[in-house]
């Protein structure tokens, strides 16, 4: 199998002495697993951080077997960042989240296209609020979606009690509004806290996977806003 491609860079471990791992979210071809040989070198590793975008020609000498990269930088993004604790912590989240997630090998075109749009909005002053909706899309988008157009009665709330699959959960207002005007803190710790919830019970306790100790972090750093 032979493709050309571009993508977001979601993870990378060593793979003998020269090589690595590169595991990549793809436009067509969802997220994909290959080596990349000379991976190590100080030419490619310095372009090969987690959420870089980047081109790829990929080849594989059979199905049942994992393919070799030959990349090229299109864009350099999470430098950027290096400076910034919260918003490394925010694209570490995303990562993890996506790397378990996202099946192998299935093109998730909604997903990609969502998460473009998010990073190419990360310097905006509202780029955590990006954040959280793009985990609600992400989580509608994985058929783990909920309906709340029948609740009425929750004008001058902060917070409902709403169940999800006979699940109790809180969920701030303004997430059904859709009313980001004057969103604190404690308000976005609050959805963070829901979406992680629903994550959990539809996906990760299910299945028996933790969940990603980066997003709890990220989570937490609007706990202590407060």
């Amino acid at each position: 199998m032979n493709w050309e491609n571009e993508g977001f860079i979601l993870s990378k471990r060593k793979f003998r002495e020269n090589a690595i791992i590169l595991e990549v979210f793809t436009s067509d071809f969802g997220k994909v697993n290959g080596i990349v040989y000379g991976g190590t070198s100080r030419k490619v590793k310095n372009y090969l951080q987690l959420t870089n975008k980047i081109y790829l020609n990929y080849v594989s000498k059979s199905d049942n077997r994992i393919g070799y990269f030959k990349t090229e930088l299109i864009e350099a993004f999470a430098p950027r960042y290096f400076n910034n604790k919260n918003k490394i912590l925010c694209l570490n989240s995303i990562t993890s989240i996506l790397r378990i997630l996202l099946p192998e090998n299935q093109r998730s075109k909604n997903i990609y296209n969502s998460l473009e749009k998010l990073l190419s909005h990360f310097d905006q002053n509202n780029w955590f609020l990006n954040y959280l909706y793009w985990e609600l899309n992400l989580i509608s988008n994985l058929g783990f979606g909920f309906d709340t157009d029948k609740i009425s009665n929750i004008n001058g709330q902060k917070n409902i009690n709403f169940k999800i699959d006979n699940i109790d959960y809180k969920i701030p207002v303004f997430l059904i509004l859709k009313d980001n005007v004057n969103v604190n803190s404690n308000e976005i710790y609050e959805g963070l806290l829901f979406t992680r919830k629903l994550m959990e019970n539809k996906f990760f306790i299910p299945n028996n996977i933790k969940f990603p100790l980066s997003r709890k972090i990220f989570e937490n750093k609007f706990l202590e806003v407060n």
